[in-house]
């Protein structure tokens, strides 16, 4: 290769690298409304002048493919399209946006990654190209693909993304010896759990943090205060939690009781009263299905799930491979104490080498706290940082 063709090589890639984060920029617009589909969106480019943009909004209305080709109507004849995620080819509730692309009479599409989603996944971008269309794929692929992590793990295995939110000391504590865990993080900390209550579908808490804390679980925000909240899932075999609870005051936000069948029906009917839902998930050893629950919630579309407590809840779903991510917040405090709560509880494993190892790590400063966030889902990739608004 040629100087000149380097420098013209490296132009294109970062003039294309640009016109994606404009994309990924649009697909963010979705991040609250799109679920259970993915967040995507697109940019039309003439030269170096955006002709036209669009993001999916909600599933059942228009993809983010033919809300930028209706705003830009002829104007997209012959412009390059940017989008971080490839166009579909199959009927759903919309018809195929690779048909709207070859028809719009585009001229490239450059693609940040295939679609996981096996209706897709390749079939979008062979129909586009088999029209003589010029494609590029893989443009900021790391970033798109981090993007849309919760949905990619959906996708593929049919739950919910979950992610698990402790607060600990230096030392690994999430309570003292007699229980109190308010507060061992400070403002900041607290915060920004609520903005990760924004982004969840679901937020999951066993019956030990309801007793405890009376939490009421709904996303409260002061610079957002329409911010939503998740569907709000309770594991409590036997339904101890008073019907006066916080979190059974439906108002707010839905909640979903899960038991077994040692749960009184006189417990469970005082909680439907409330409004409340209450389903039955048990396994052979007498205690709540979590796994179960998991596809449960990914039938119901519900993509991203927030598990806040306790550590026996987050140590049981971590024994079956379950966490996908761990954001933990930690403290520069010590407690101390041999009967001190750890932050993870359940069986744990018996060799260092069969030890849970991330695949990915963030480190950042939130107030007075330290915000570790290791990603161990198979489907994890490193996130870029500053490839999107």
């Amino acid at each position: 290769m040629s100087a000149l063709e380097a420098t013209t090589a490296a132009y294109d890639r970062e003039r294309d690298e640009a016109f994606m984060r404009a994309a990924l920029a649009e697909a963010v617009r979705g991040r609250f409304t799109a679920h259970p589909n993915p967040m995507v969106g697109v940019a039309l480019v003439d030269g170096d002048r955006v002709v036209a943009t669009g993001f999916h909004a909600r599933a059942g209305g228009p993809h983010a493919e033919r809300v930028a080709l209706d705003e830009a109507g002829e104007r997209a004849r012959g412009t390059t399209m940017y989008v971080n995620l490839e166009p579909c080819s199959h009927f759903g509730r919309t018809p195929p946006c690779a048909d709207a692309v070859i028809a719009a009479g585009i001229r490239r599409v450059v693609v940040g990654m295939i679609d996981p989603n096996p209706l897709v996944s390749g079939e979008g971008l062979r129909r586009i190209e088999a029209a003589g269309i010029a494609t590029t794929v893989g443009v900021l692929g790391d970033a798109c693909w981090a993007l849309n992590l919760d949905y990619i793990i959906y996708i593929r295995e049919r739950r919910p993304m979950v992610t698990a939110k402790l607060a600990t000391s230096l030392d690994g504590r999430i309570a003292t010896r007699t229980g109190a865990s308010k507060w061992i993080t400070g403002a900041a900390a607290r915060h920004r759990v609520h903005e990760m209550r924004r982004d969840a579908t679901a937020i999951l808490v066993g019956r030990n943090t309801v007793v405890a804390d009376d939490p009421s679980l709904t996303t409260r925000l002061a610079d957002d205060p329409g911010a939503r909240s998740p569907h709000r899932f309770v594991v409590d075999a036997r339904l101890d939690t008073p019907p006066t609870a916080r979190v059974a005051d439906v108002s707010a936000a839905p909640t979903t009781f899960v038991c077994t069948s040692s749960a009184p029906p006189s417990r469970r009917q005082a909680l439907i009263e409330r409004g409340a839902e209450v389903i039955e998930l048990e396994r052979e050893d007498g205690r709540v299905d979590v796994e179960e629950l998991l596809f449960e919630m990914g039938r119901r579309g519900l993509t991203s799930l927030l598990v806040e407590g306790g550590g026996e809840l987050v140590g049981d779903l971590a024994d079956r491979g379950l966490v996908d991510r761990l954001a933990t917040f930690t403290a520069p405090v010590v407690l101390g104490g041999r009967s001190a709560i750890p932050s993870i509880g359940g069986t744990g494993v018996a060799a260092v080498d069969d030890a849970l190892r991330a695949r990915a790590l963030h480190v950042e400063k939130v107030g007075d706290d330290v915000l570790l966030v290791a990603d161990f889902s198979p489907h994890a990739r490193p996130r870029p940082t500053g490839d999107w608004g």
